[in-house]
């Protein structure tokens, strides 16, 4: 079977990193991409969507290191639904869990003839902490 994501999109806020008791990182970020095109009308419409990313290990310290709210990024990885339970009611979010990224130029910085940069996980990356959301 096959799961699979790829995204390029802007991050909507900083890297959230927090840390396990055994010290591995977790980085939490929202990314957002965006299309154009045109409805059944032939009117221009635009579409934004927001994806939950997750990383883990050496690459979630590359993210808190290198990313910030407004850069642009290549993320690769697979979808991943958890569970948890809150005031009784038991609830889902699904997540791209990253296993690569690229630091892409967001055409804003003067350092853009830059190439991009490439980070991967590491074996922490198969780790899934299922702790709920922070």
């Amino acid at each position: 079977m096959l799961n699979k994501v790829q995204l390029i999109g802007f991050l909507g806020a900083d890297p959230d990193v927090r840390y396990t008791q055994d010290g591995d990182a977790i980085a939490r970020f929202r990314l957002a991409t965006h299309e154009t095109f045109r409805d059944g009308k032939g009117e221009k419409q635009d579409r934004t969507e927001w994806h939950n990313i997750v990383m883990f290990g050496r690459l979630a310290e590359i993210a808190k290191e290198h990313l910030k709210k407004g850069s642009l990024a290549y993320v690769e990885g697979h979808l991943h639904t958890r569970s948890w339970e809150k005031d009784g009611e038991t609830r889902y979010t699904t997540e791209i869990v990253a296993e690569s990224m690229k630091m892409l130029p967001s055409g804003k910085a003067k350092d853009d003839h830059e190439a991009p940069k490439t980070a991967k996980s590491g074996k922490s990356a198969a780790k899934h902490y299922d702790d709920g959301p922070f």
